[in-house]
């Protein structure tokens, strides 16, 4: 019998899903390299590889069989082939552009452990998409608002999520799209460098926001009577500062993200929060082309960069605070426990914070790469985010699952 790959499910799977992987017809106790590929929309390769020996019957199956020392990993790692993927070309951040197509993976069994790799033994083919069946996407284009829409199939109400993005600039749908296969209406939302919306970022004006929050609860598919913003980074910032200042947001989570305004100032109506400051002085350079923010800003706790806070106390919304432990842009885990330190002083508990360790500044849905080096959106130099692949893997499907639980949680009627 030739070797063959058995994947489960067979042809395709929500990228955010776990995969089976099993080879069956190898020889009793052979050694095999297996090879994961994958190429994102500019065409730039992301690969893996795993040592493996069958069992006595020729099989293998990377649910029960761990991975031997020489790869991209090693121990019991049913999923290790799809969140080890590293791309080829250094400092690339995996993006799906375009979510109404799949990201195409290529699975190979290559003889023995040798490098280069022995002969091709086996191979398949897998489609990893970002939209279940039935899930519309809707281009919103409503007064300012520059967006996009995730309805999931059917026409009932469901619980409405703005989903807000780094300081990167333009517009990410991967982590909106995936979230609205689980039961939400998903509004990924674009606040520069995207159409028509401005190409520089000189101040914030939350009423743009607050036209994103009345556009969802105008919409006859978004049950009230709140919503949930979900923010990474600079998202994260605009949502705690959302929830701080304007009505009907009942739960937030924010990652990897600062509770003070950064960069330039926020203004909502006749309220204005100035940017915390900026030590340049204290980058460090790593090598001659990677620098470490990480000591930066000043420190919102303290005057005169108190200041440069956001007033969280006055949120009323439900705030999940996810954190990376080796993230170096933001001090994100003393930020979260300081401003719970606050709440708590006031009486509230509406707050909860999720913490991992080994994990950096990038937290994505399940089997996203790990990206440990970046572009500093502010200083436009390379950065150290942080993070280290199995822990920053297993922080971000730990982490998917309780952030619907959350908003399944505060999105639905009591």
């Amino acid at each position: 019998m030739a070797p063959s790959i058995r994947l489960s499910p067979a042809a395709r799977s929500l990228f955010d899903e776990p995969l089976a992987i099993a080879v069956r017809g190898l020889g009793p106790r052979q050694s095999v390299t297996l090879r994961t590929s994958l190429r994102d929309e500019t065409g730039e390769l992301f690969q893996a590889t795993a040592r493996y020996q069958a069992g006595d019957d020729g099989e293998l199956d990377l649910a029960r069989s761990p991975a031997l020392p020489g790869g991209s990993f090693s121990g019991l790692e049913p999923m290790g082939l799809l969140w080890a993927l590293q791309p080829q070309k250094p400092f690339w951040y995996l993006v799906k552009r375009d979510v109404q197509s799949p990201f195409l993976l290529q699975l190979e069994v290559l003889e023995g452990h040798g490098e280069p790799a022995g002969r091709l033994l086996a191979q398949a083919q897998h489609e990893r998409a970002f939209l279940r069946d039935g899930v519309r996407r809707v281009p919103v284009r409503e007064g300012r608002i520059r967006a996009t829409l995730f309805l999931p199939p059917g026409e009932d109400t469901f619980p409405g999520i703005i989903d807000i993005h780094g300081a990167g600039g333009g517009l990410f749908e991967h982590r909106a799209s995936l979230l609205a296969n689980h039961g939400f209406a998903v509004l990924a939302l674009a606040y520069y460098q995207y159409e028509d919306l401005p190409q520089n970022l000189t101040a914030f004006h939350l009423e743009y926001f607050e036209d994103a929050v009345n556009y969802m609860l105008q919409h006859p598919q978004v049950k009230g009577p709140g919503v949930g913003l979900l923010g990474y980074s600079k998202g994260g910032e605009l949502s705690l500062a959302m929830a701080a200042f304007l009505k009907n947001i009942a739960a937030v989570v924010s990652l990897n993200s600062p509770v003070h305004v950064t960069a330039v100032p926020l203004y909502y109506k006749d309220k204005t929060i100035p940017p915390i400051t900026v030590h340049k002085q204290r980058v460090k350079v790593i090598d001659s082309n990677i620098l470490d923010f990480s000591d930066t800003y000043g420190d919102p706790f303290q005057a005169p960069d108190n200041q440069s806070l956001i007033p969280i106390e006055k949120a009323e919304a439900q705030l999940l605070f996810i954190v990376g432990q080796d993230d170096h842009i933001f001090k994100n885990e003393y930020y979260a426990t300081e401003v719970c330190k606050i709440l708590q002083a006031q009486g509230k508990e509406n707050f909860q914070i999720l913490s991992y360790p080994g994990t950096g500044h990038c937290i994505d849905p399940p089997f996203f790469p790990l990206y440990p080096i970046g572009t500093h959106p502010h200083f436009h130099k390379r950065a150290i985010l942080g993070g280290e692949l199995r822990a920053y893997s297993k922080a971000q499907v730990h982490a998917w699952p309780r952030i619907q639980a959350f908003f399944q949680k505060y999105l639905n009627d009591k």
